[in-house]
């Protein structure tokens, strides 16, 4: 992905208003045109929402590696071009639709779509929206969805973690292992061993809380692990680098240890050794956190009220590493690209 966005012309059906479109004016979108290119920013006219929809002023969107492999054609949800990507989103509620009855005009919400976050104006459905109590900033909260959700559920919903048990996150520094530290740390009682690819980031990673620290781009995971918490091994451990990381903290497990994959920033995957599972009764356990959307609503809507109300309670504080305006997207890509990233990296809209 370059760094520097490049103007690409699209059809003027996109950039044409059509009699009764839309509720105001253009409005400033990131547009994925060709994969594996620079997005575009071009204005774009809004559409009218439908019955169920809201449609949001958008002030931050968040930026996840999961938007690049979608502009690269990598995701698991292949999205017809020319489209906007962004999952998550804060704003404010600029218009409803006939049937909505969960948010009005004015209300700050935090949102998660698959697509079209990336804009001055989001359109999406009710049940995509959550209110964000008074006290949270909507800068705060644009770091909550697919973070925190995450973490909550890795944490909580899957590994069912306990106050007193010894948790191990793997790319700790990054948005979700920050808040997997968090919440570990703050709401679950959990002591928490931040495993990071440079001394930086494990002090950011003790800074917010960590008990521990290791770098393992400077000897064995497992080892330093050992060395740190004893042969009895961790109880939990969440990955999201994948390839010998993975097998290191799949090694470091207690017994009944439990171990939650979240992804492969490392570019490789594992394949699991299963008489490990085996010799100390271990169980390894994946974590889509988006697939819960359509598979159980109910979990996955609770994973966010849960975030609101322990950041409004100040029982979490979440990290917010760089803000770029929307104009620097492609630079925002870079970033987390080269791996300069720590914790959340947002786009400003305002």
């Amino acid at each position: 992905m370059a760094a520097l966005a490049g103007r690409r012309c699209l059809p003027r059906v996109w950039l044409r208003r059509r009699p009764g479109q839309g509720h105001g004016q253009h409005y400033r979108a990131a547009l994925c045109t060709e994969l594996k290119r620079p997005l575009a920013i071009e204005e774009v006219a809004p559409r009218p929402v439908q019955p169920h929809e809201v449609r949001v002023d958008v002030h931050f969107c968040g930026v996840n590696f999961a938007d690049i492999l979608a502009c690269r054609g990598q995701y698991q949800e292949m999205a017809h071009l020319p489209f906007t990507p962004g999952m998550e989103f804060s704003g404010t509620v600029l218009e409803t639709g006939t049937d909505v009855s969960t948010v009005k005009e004015g209300d700050r919400v935090i949102g998660v779509t698959g697509l079209n976050a990336m804009a001055e104006e989001c359109v999406t459905d009710q049940k995509s929206l959550w209110q964000v109590p008074e006290k949270v900033s909507l800068q705060e909260a644009a770091v909550l969805p697919v973070s925190y959700g995450t973490a909550i559920l890795a944490l909580d919903h899957r590994a069912h973690t306990q106050p007193g048990e010894t948790v191990l996150v793997t790319a700790a520094a990054g948005a979700t292992g920050l808040a997997v530290i968090d919440v570990a740390t703050n709401v679950l009682q959990a002591k928490v061993i931040a495993a990071a690819g440079s001394d930086e980031k494990c002090k950011l990673a003790m800074k917010r809380g960590a008990q521990y620290s290791v770098n393992y781009s400077q000897g064995s995971l497992k080892d330093a692990v050992k060395n740190l918490v004893g042969s009895g091994g961790v109880n939990v451990a969440i990955d999201m680098v994948g390839g010998d990381v993975f097998l290191e903290a799949l090694r470091s497990l207690a017994w009944e240890g439990r171990i939650v994959v979240l992804g492969f920033a490392g570019g490789n995957i594992a394949s699991v050794p299963s008489n490990l599972l085996l010799l100390k009764n271990i169980c390894a356990m994946g974590l889509y956190w988006g697939r819960y959307k359509q598979q159980n609503f109910t979990v996955f809507s609770k994973s966010l009220s849960s975030a609101l109300q322990y950041c409004q309670q100040g029982r979490i504080k979440p990290h917010v590493g760089a803000t770029f305006k929307l104009e620097e997207v492609n630079d925002a890509f870079l970033h987390v690209i080269q791996r300069k990233s720590t914790g959340k990296v947002l786009l400003s809209l305002k």
